[in-house]
């Protein structure tokens, strides 16, 4: 099994190898007593830190807002604050979904905060930001699923921050392809929604979602002229050929953007990991999508759909790939 070996070769470290999924590019390493997976060397990331990341911090803090990165315990925090770069999270911290992989809470919904677009509006204008991500928790509690509190959120970003570029990471409003349309008309420069896993995965890790639905929903926005943008996770127990396929349907879409990241199990309670994806694997998947024609496909184990999201617009409107 030559996958298997490079694996090993790779990791510097052969306890316990599972074998792959066929025909997936993976790698995972058990823990002899436990036999939890262990998580390899390149997962490693530093604890956050320093002047910047304080700073960010204590603005988001002192108006009461929440992060994706805080929220959803991304691996990049420390490195993505240090660069004054963020994913705020609008509608509260409550989602009322309740996927399998995410860490945000899924119980106790809240109403839409009417203050709250101005507090993001606020706190963007202050920390001086190129380039910032808005997402939400996603709201089928609402008639709307939040989508005026999107468009609200939106212009008034707009209006406090001129030169600001906006991607928008949006739930799929159920479908609702007029509920999408009011967060087009307040114009965001990127419009993303996530695909998460493959077709075969999706009913065991999204709750209540569909994967032709949200194809749909990324197909909208694309039609609209707005650039569109799409991400998956690796590690839940695909195969190579499946993440190659969701990769030409998220590209028939007529997306432009993708990323591609490691799913880490945020608690015991969640899906555990089925591989650790080797670097190599999420390599070749970003040749992969260059060859499909995305503009720009940010692909590693550490990625995840807002990483240097300013660096896939720049692509676009540069025209050149990065």
């Amino acid at each position: 099994m030559p996958e298997l070996s490079r694996c090993i070769r790779i990791m510097g470290i052969a306890d316990q190898i599972d074998t792959p999924v066929e025909g997936a590019h993976v790698c995972a390493v058990t823990d002899a007593t436990s036999k939890r997976k262990r998580r390899p060397d390149w997962l490693r990331v530093k604890l956050p830190g320093g002047p910047e990341y304080a700073e960010v911090r204590q603005t988001l803090r002192r108006l009461g807002l929440h992060t994706v990165c805080t929220e959803a315990a991304c691996p990049n925090v420390a490195e993505c604050w240090g660069r004054r770069s963020m994913t705020l999270m609008i509608l509260g911290d409550r989602c009322s979904r309740s996927c399998r992989f995410c860490n945000v809470a899924s119980q106790d919904t809240a109403p839409p905060d009417p203050e709250e677009p101005e507090r993001v509006a606020e706190a963007l204008a202050q920390l001086d930001l190129k380039h910032a991500v808005i997402t939400s928790v996603t709201r089928d509690d609402l008639p709307d699923g939040g989508a005026a509190h999107w468009a609200e959120t939106l212009r008034r970003v707009r209006k406090a921050c001129p030169k600001l570029t906006i991607e928008a990471l949006v739930p799929d409003f159920g479908g609702d392809l007029a509920l999408v349309d009011r967060v087009l008309e307040a114009r965001p420069d990127v419009f993303a929604h996530n695909l998460e896993t493959v077709r075969r995965l999706t009913p065991t890790v999204r709750s209540h979602a569909s994967y032709d639905r949200s194809l749909s929903v990324l197909a909208h926005a694309a039609v609209s002229g707005t650039v569109s943008k799409s991400g998956l996770m690796a590690g839940l127990g695909e195969t190579m050929d499946e993440l190659r396929q969701a990769l030409r349907d998220i590209r028939h879409t007529g997306a432009l953007l993708l990323s591609i990241g490691q799913y880490l199990q945020p608690t015991r309670d969640h899906l555990p990991v089925a591989e650790y994806v080797a670097p190599e694997a999420f390599l070749a998947l970003e040749r992969y999508g260059r060859e499909l024609g995305f503009a720009h496909v940010a692909s590693g184990p550490l990625v995840r759909s807002s990483y240097h999201a300013d660096q896939g617009l720049a692509a676009v409107t540069s025209k050149t790939p990065s």
